[in-house]
């Protein structure tokens, strides 16, 4: 997408404080206005119209708003984002009309609206067990605040005990399970039930919806202090039938730009040659037309690798970003502002719509009988 040039004139006094903000804040003086006038749109957005919705949710580590199109398209309404990531940031403004909030470590949970689900695609990070395992040693209790911090989960785990959602959703790579020999899936468990959450997980593989293989955990939690204990929930996914496949996204008239350089093709061929003869399965991949492309990574602007398509008489080409956009659920709907460079970051690091809007409508139909179920109690 073109930049427009907007040519403005400030009084000195005001730059001054520009360009020192600008320094302040490690952006340029041009993003800076960029993002105070959007800020101002969002601004005004919330002042022109009320929140309308069965439910409100907030999107933690949103990145370019997948989470988000699956809760609205349960019937969900935003009342706050967040998303440190200029560029995700960007995207997130070009389909949704406002800025996710900054920096999660600096924001006062008590500043964040009320919700009834907490979503958030939170990133792993190992935790520390040395002073956890001080604290055992003397006969002390920990909680989730000595165990999660100085990690992003424990800001999950902040806004869960300030806010006390109805539910939440969290989702991550499959080896979160394994990750640090299980500590750290350990002490993700242990924090959320501390919480007063009866929580439930599966690892899904996205498959079932897009033709990508893709495998993530996902946990959905719920308030047993508002609902007992006695809470069952199943991941009844409905996969996508008849099954898609990868030639369902790829565009019909596509760039030159994508087809790998003769240098770039030699060089894939003789890196996964090597590998082949050690006896390893690393190398490019060139997706089946009629079946299922491997994961697609936030790597993939770097050469396309993983997930090639063959064309006759020519070098393999990389997918273009719309159709990684189709790969993970997108609509054609959904706008790319920014370079191909960062769009294959974003949707490489993105979820897989559909399957998340068919959980969070499993989480919704959740909510309703539970809500019902504890009407008939007090009633």
């Amino acid at each position: 997408m073109a930049n427009k040039q907007l040519h403005i004139r400030l009084d000195d006094i005001v730059y001054e404080e520009l360009a020192e903000y600008a320094k302040y804040s490690g952006q340029t003086i041009q993003e800076c206005i960029s993002f105070a006038i959007m800020d101002l749109f969002e601004q005004q957005k919330q002042k022109r119209s009320l929140k309308s919705g069965n439910f409100t949710f907030i999107d933690l580590f949103a990145g370019i708003g997948g989470m988000r199109i699956a809760f609205e398209t349960a019937g969900g309404s935003c009342v706050y984002s967040n998303e440190w990531n200029k560029y995700c940031q960007r995207t997130y403004f070009a389909n949704f009309g406002e800025v996710p909030d900054g920096d999660i470590t600096k924001v006062d949970a008590k500043n964040i609206p009320d919700h009834d689900v907490l979503v958030a695609g939170f990133p792993c990070q190992p935790f520390s067990i040395a002073g956890v395992s001080k604290k055992n040693s003397l006969g002390r209790a920990t909680g989730f605040e000595d165990k999660t911090q100085g990690t992003l989960f424990f800001d999950v785990c902040r806004i869960l005990k300030a806010k006390r959602p109805k539910a939440f959703m969290l989702e991550n790579v499959k080896n979160l399970c394994s990750h640090d020999k299980g500590h750290t899936f350990q002490v993700i468990r242990e924090s959320l039930i501390e919480l007063g959450y009866e929580i439930f997980y599966q690892v899904i593989d996205g498959q079932h919806y897009v033709p990508q293989h893709r495998e993530r955990i996902i946990i959905v939690g719920f308030d047993k202090v508002r609902f007992g204990s006695d809470i069952k929930f199943d991941f009844n996914i409905t996969p996508v039938s008849p099954k898609p496949v990868v030639a369902d996204i790829l565009q019909d008239n596509v760039s030159d730009k994508y087809t790998l350089s003769d240098k770039l093709w030699q060089y894939l061929q003789d890196y996964a040659a090597k590998h082949k003869a050690a006896g390893n399965g690393f190398g490019y991949g060139i997706a089946p037309v009629n079946g299922v492309a491997r994961t697609l990574s936030a790597r993939y602007y770097k050469d396309g690798s993983e997930v090639l398509i063959e064309q006759k008489g020519r070098n393999p080409r990389k997918l273009t970003p719309r159709e990684c956009a189709r790969l993970q659920g997108f609509p054609d709907t959904f706008r790319i502002p920014v370079s191909d460079t960062q769009a294959y970051k974003q949707f490489g690091n993105s979820v897989v719509v559909p399957l998340m809007t068919d959980v969070a409508q499993l989480i919704v139909a959740k909510l309703n009988e539970l809500e019902t179920g504890a009407e008939s109690v007090e009633s």
